[in-house]
């Protein structure tokens, strides 16, 4: 019987994530997946949508903004800074910005596990995205 898994945060990025963020994938299980993401100082990601996977986001570092809407509405803005918790339903779109002058880090379960290239259609966004 395995007794779970153990791992280290990885040195360098494990991909680019389709919003333009590092990605350094971390653990999984059958319900869902961890992964530490990465926007450097003053990027803007771009604008995405998860076909069938919802996250939660936990702020590590770094200040910044996230904006998502909902069934085309407006949607709001959102302040991050270290501690904040939030949530991307499925099919919400996206994006967010480091608004410091260090790296936006933050740490998301997905649900279920990220299925992989596809998952995330590139949307209009509220800003202009530089990464």
């Amino acid at each position: 019987m395995q007794t779970g898994s153990t791992m280290a945060l990885p040195l360098d990025r494990t991909v680019l994530a389709p919003d333009g963020s590092e990605v350094r994938i971390l653990l999984s299980v059958p319900g869902g997946s961890m992964a530490h993401f990465l926007l450097p100082a003053g990027q803007v990601s771009r604008a995405v949508r998860h076909r069938t996977v919802e996250e939660i986001w936990y702020v590590l570092s770094g200040v910044g903004q996230m904006w998502r809407s909902a069934d085309g509405r407006n949607g709001e803005i959102v302040s991050l800074s270290a501690e904040t918790c939030l949530t991307i339903p499925v099919g919400t779109v996206f994006q967010f910005r480091c608004l410091g002058d260090q790296p936006l880090t933050a740490v998301a379960v997905t649900m279920p596990p990220w299925p992989g290239d596809g998952e995330a259609e590139p949307v209009k966004g509220k800003w202009e995205p530089t990464v």
